[in-house]
C-alpha cells in the first residue's frame, strides 16, 4: 500500500520537514501549498497583472493558489492540517472543511491551547495530533500496522 498525503496549514515552522523526514522509509508521497509566503501572496498579480486595490490583489492570489490546493486535497488519501501558535490560519480551517466535505481522511495537528477553538474542526478529523512525530506514527501504523517504539 502507498499513500498520498497533503500537508496543509501554517508555514512558519518546520513541521512539514519533520513529517517528511520521519516518513522517509515509508511509501508516502507528500504534496502541499506553496510555502513561500511572498510568492503565495503575489502569484495572482505576477501572473495575471497588477491590481491597485489590495482586496483584488489578494483575491487573485487566493484564486490561483486554490487551483493547487483543490487538486492536492482531491488527490490525497490523507490530509494533514496544522494550526500553529503564531497566526490565525483561516486558510487551514477552510482546507480542513474542504477535505472533510470530500470525505478525506483528516489528521489535525495543533497544540493543546487550540483544543477549544478548534473543537468543531477536531470533531471532523479521524485523529488529532499534537506533534509531527505522532503524524508519522499514524502513517507508519496505517501502512505497516507497526506501533511506535
Amino acid at each position: 500500500m502507498s499513500l498520498t498525503v497533503y500537508l496543509s496549514g501554517e508555514i512558519h515552522t518546520d513541521w512539514r520537514d519533520q513529517i517528511v523526514a520521519g516518513a522517509k522509509s515509508l511509501d508516502v508521497t507528500f504534496s502541499g501549498p506553496v510555502t513561500d509566503h511572498a510568492a503565495s501572496d503575489d502569484c495572482g498579480v505576477a501572473i495575471l497583472g497588477e491590481e491597485p486595490d489590495k482586496f483584488w490583489h489578494d483575491r487573485k492570489g487566493a484564486q490561483v493558489n486554490a487551483i493547487r490546493t483543490r487538486k492536492g486535497i482531491a488527490d490525497a488519501d490523507i490530509v494533514v492540517v496544522r494550526f500553529g501558535d503564531q497566526y490565525k490560519q483561516w486558510n487551514a480551517a477552510f482546507d480542513a472543511g474542504y477535505a472533510a466535505a470530500l470525505g478525506k481522511s483528516l489528521i489535525i495537528l495543533h497544540g493543546p491551547q487550540h483544543a477549544h477553538a478548534l473543537k468543531e474542526v477536531d470533531a471532523s478529523a479521524l485523529a488529532v495530533a499534537q506533534e509531527p512525530a505522532q503524524v508519522v506514527d499514524i502513517l507508519r501504523y496505517v501502512l505497516t500496522s507497526a506501533l511506535p517504539g
